[in-house]
């Protein structure tokens, strides 16, 4: 008997437990409980008992970690501009930790890839989108409006360039989900296309059987290529964050 799968199975979000009718256990909730928890541990085993700091002489985990606090930092230095710009990396950190984690979280054989779904990324970039909007209505009160129709502008001009800039600024949160969710989305079907691919030749005789080292040997390539579109994809929408909250608070 002949099984075929279809690439897009590993997106299904599937029930795991039921409990009374009113809440159900996914897979998609499990491994988001898995990876939040996992943060929880590594940052918690990072620091020294005694003190709960930091080590002075950072092992391994740590010196990683730093590399990704300078990084993170120098983006939140480099594109969000003002005095308090330094409120903000806690924000822009978490975000890149937190997306980084479920990308490379759903790279693990047999598990769920939590930003493949277009619900997840949006309801993390509109999310941060109401956030900000929240933060430049508190600091800009009404000026807040002037977003969408920059001082000097000719009322004529100002007729077509207000629906022209809401439009735009309410695509901002789109443009970050379905950036995020199609990247993640296209990488592991294709990689789910050519391991079903070699696993097909397996059960082939013959000369044929020899031929799924080719697609295994392919394989190996867009992996790599996966794990760097991950965490480009983590870097790309933290970065975004940024240039929008400088908007926001700039008026830019």
């Amino acid at each position: 008997m002949t099984f075929y799968y279809s690439p897009l199975e590993q997106f299904e979000i599937l029930p795991i437990f039921n409990f009374l009718g009113i809440f159900t256990l996914t897979n998609q909730f499990i491994t988001l409980f898995i990876i939040v928890l996992a943060l929880i541990i590594f940052f918690f085993l990072l620091l020294k008992p005694s003190t709960q700091t930091l080590y002075i002489i950072p092992n391994r985990w740590q010196s990683m970690l730093e590399i990704i606090y300078i990084l993170i930092l120098n983006m939140v230095l480099e594109n969000i501009h003002g005095n308090d710009k330094h409120e903000f990396f806690p924000l822009i950190f978490s975000i890149f930790i937190f997306i980084t984690s479920m990308n490379l979280f759903g790279l693990i054989p047999y598990c769920f890839t939590v930003t493949s779904h277009f619900i997840v990324t949006l309801s993390l970039s509109l999310s941060i989108f109401i956030g900000i909007n929240i933060i430049s209505i508190r600091k800009h009160k009404l000026k807040f409006f002037a977003v969408f129709l920059p001082s000097g502008t000719p009322l004529l001009l100002g007729l077509l360039l207000v629906p022209v800039e809401l439009i735009s600024y309410i695509f901002k949160p789109l443009s970050l989900a379905i950036r995020l969710f199609c990247n993640m989305m296209a990488g592991h079907t294709l990689l789910k296309v050519f391991a079903g691919f070699a696993w097909s030749l397996m059960n082939l005789n013959g000369i044929l059987f020899y031929l799924q080292v080719i697609p295994l040997l392919i394989l190996v390539p867009l992996y790599c290529l996966e794990f760097a579109v991950a965490l480009i994809q983590a870097y790309v929408f933290s970065l975004l964050t940024c240039m929008y909250i400088n908007d926001a608070i700039n008026l830019h």
